[in-house]
Parts: structure tokens; sequence; C-alpha cells
């Protein structure tokens, strides 16, 4: 929005020269950081408050951690705060012409639509399951579905148009069609190594990275400030990938690929660090609000969603493993308990409880070494991906 009323004073007269400095992507991305971060700041007291005056506090699992029970009550949907947030100060510093930057707001808020009706269910029908499994599952289907299926299409072609018609191209030769290398599955650490994957392929995967990373950050969203801080840093390290496979100078440098119009992800990817950091001021122990599902579902979809665009859904892999470690935990502590009460009467569970960080908190760790110490495994695990850049 500003970038275009910027252009638009700088037609009218020479002396409205200096909004040039609009223009420079980098100008944006850290305006956009800043803009988040105050709106978060000075909305949050606001928004809590108002969630505590409408009762929205977070019911605790009765087989959950004893602990944590003194929590019960604690205002949760906060983020809608962050949500808020992000949207405010991508629209205000990103280029508005631009489709991946839409495609990946439209997918935040869908996503974070889901997670505000979960909690709705939570908070006012006082069931702390929420929306069930599979209602839950076939919502985050549909969006995640819909926006693989336009970014398979979006990232092979460089305008809207095209991808309109490359698409009609695919239903016409029956479904088979070639996509260009860039939409290829890309492996760090090798030079110009990619899979090529088809439209199927393709949309198989962006689904799973999409759908999954948003369900493991909802998952490592259960102690205060766990989820929150790994958000910004994962964000920022995908924003920097944005910028490099949107020039056509840098990609080229760091083989990479090139992708028309990504580097303005970059805007969204520090509006979204900006907007993390606001909130973990008012989520750090002891948390004065929860993100609850509204903002975990969302905010792992939007890195899942970005690392498609930028190919780079190995890297967040990498980059997200405590969200990795926190799904994983959960599947195999589930599985294993299946699997041991048909084999043998009676489940069994590997971890003493799941998720991952609930088991460290049983075995004696404290909330805010937990926490900590998650925090610094992540900042090791997104320096390895950001070294993806130049290792090559």
């Amino acid at each position: 929005m500003l970038l275009s009323l910027a252009q638009w004073l700088q037609t009218l007269s020479p002396d409205y020269g200096f909004f040039r400095v609009f223009q420079y992507l980098t100008f944006r991305a850290v305006m956009a950081a800043l803009t988040a971060l105050l709106i978060g700041l000075f909305a949050g007291p606001a928004v809590i408050r108002h969630l505590t005056s409408l009762k929205i506090g977070q019911p605790i699992r009765g087989y959950g951690m004893a602990s944590h029970q003194s929590k019960s009550g604690t205002p949760t949907m906060g983020g809608v705060l962050v949500l808020l947030a992000i949207a405010i100060s991508t629209l205000l510093w990103v280029d508005l012409t631009n489709r991946f930057v839409w495609i990946v707001l439209i997918v935040t808020l869908g996503f974070g639509a889901i997670g505000w009706v979960d909690d709705w269910r939570k908070v006012v029908h006082k069931d702390p399951e929420g929306m069930r499994s599979r209602e839950k599952y076939f919502w985050q289907s549909v969006v995640g579905l819909l926006a693989a299926l336009y970014l398979v299409f979006s990232i092979s072609e460089n305008s809207n148009m095209r991808v309109l018609e490359l698409f009609f191209r695919w239903v016409q030769s029956g479904f088979d069609v070639n996509l260009p290398p860039k939409a290829g599955l890309f492996v760090p650490f090798f030079k110009e190594v990619n899979y090529p994957l088809g439209v199927l392929g393709f949309v198989i995967l962006s689904y799973l990275v999409i759908v999954g990373s948003s369900n493991a950050v909802n998952l490592t969203d259960g102690l205060d400030g766990l989820a929150i801080m790994p958000v910004a840093m994962v964000g920022g390290s995908l924003g920097l990938f944005a910028y490099v496979t949107g020039s056509a100078v840098y990609s080229k440098y760091l083989f990479m690929p090139h992708i028309t119009g990504s580097g303005e992800l970059l805007v969204f990817c520090m509006a979204m660090a900006g907007a993390s950091l606001a909130f973990l001021w008012f989520n750090t122990h002891p948390a004065q609000v929860f993100m609850g599902d509204v903002g975990a579902l969302a905010l792992g979809a939007a890195l899942g969603t970005v690392a498609v665009i930028v190919r780079q859904e190995i890297v967040l892999f990498v980059m997200g493993g405590v969200f990795v470690a926190e799904a994983l935990s959960v599947m195999v502590q589930v599985g294993w308990f299946k699997y041991t009460k048909r084999k043998y009467g009676e489940g069994r569970r590997i971890l003493k409880m799941a998720p991952l960080h609930h088991h460290f908190e049983k075995i004696g760790w404290a909330e805010t070494q937990v926490v900590v110490r998650f925090w610094i495994i992540t900042i090791l695990l997104c320096l390895v991906g950001l070294s993806t850049l130049k290792l090559r």
C-alpha cells in the first residue's frame, strides 16, 4: 500500500524523489518487522484484557502435566494478535500486485480460521479437545490442496495469466505436462541437484509440507514461549531464501532456483518475525496469554507455504527440526502404544509423555530450561539451514 502511494507521489513532483527508498525491498522488510513489532506491543495489553473479559481462558486437559493446572484460565486465542500484526504490516509494506504474498496470506488466514473455530469450541463449549481431528484435517486438507494446486503452476510461470494458460494446458493434455526444473525437489548442499516431481508429486509434497508444518507447530505450542520464538527464527531465515530466489543475480550466483516475485515474501517473513517477537513479550513465562490453535496452525502453515514457494522444503525440515521432533514424538508414541496394546493387550510408551517437551519436564527439566534449550537448538539448526546458501 505504501509502495503504491510512494510511486504515485513520485509521479506528481521530482521533490518527492526521496520516496524512492520505498522501492528497496530490504527497507520495506525492515519496516514491516518494526511495524508488526510495534502493533503487537501496543495492541497486546488491550487484546489480553478483551480476551480476559470474554472469559476466553485456556482449559487444561485432565491427563496433562500436573504443574500446568495453575495455567487454567489464562487467556487463549492470542494468536489473533499475531495474525492482526502480520496482516496489517504486510499489507502496508508489500507490493500488493505480488501473487505469492496473497497466496501466503490466504493460507495463513485460512488456517487461522480453522484454529479459531477449534479454540472457540474449547473455550465456549468447555471442550478441551475442541474441533475433532477428522473435521480439522478435512478443512486443513481443503486449504492445503487448493494452495498446492495453485503453487504448482504459479511457480512454473511468471504471471497469473500464464498460470491459467499452463493450467488449461495441463487439463487438455490429460493431466500430463512437463514442469520446469525449478518446480522440482531441490537437495541442499548440492549444486543444481533436484528431482522432477510432476504436477501430482508437487501437489502431494506441498500439501504434506503445508499441513504437516501447521500441525507440527501446533504440537510444539505447549509451553510458554516454546513455539513462537522458533517461528520467528525459522520465518526470518526463510525470508533470506525468499530474497535470494527472487533475485536473478543472487540466485544464479548461489545456484538457487530463480522464482520471479518470491523476493516480496521477505516482507511477509519479517512481519511474521516482528509479530512473533511482540507476542513473545506477553507469552514468555509466566505467560499472560496463550497463542491457541488460531495462531499455531496459521503460523505453521505460513512457514510451510513460504518453504514451498522458495523450493526449500528439505531446508525447512532441517531448520524446523524442533517442530519435526515434536510431531514425530507424538506419532511414535501413539503408534507404539496402539501396536503394543494390540499385541500384548496393554499399551506401552516409549516416552514418559508426548509431545517431546513434556517428556523432558517429566525427567526433571524446568519449563524454562526446556524452552530455552529448544530455542538454542533452533538457532543452531537455522544456521545449518542458512549455510546451504553457500555450501554446495
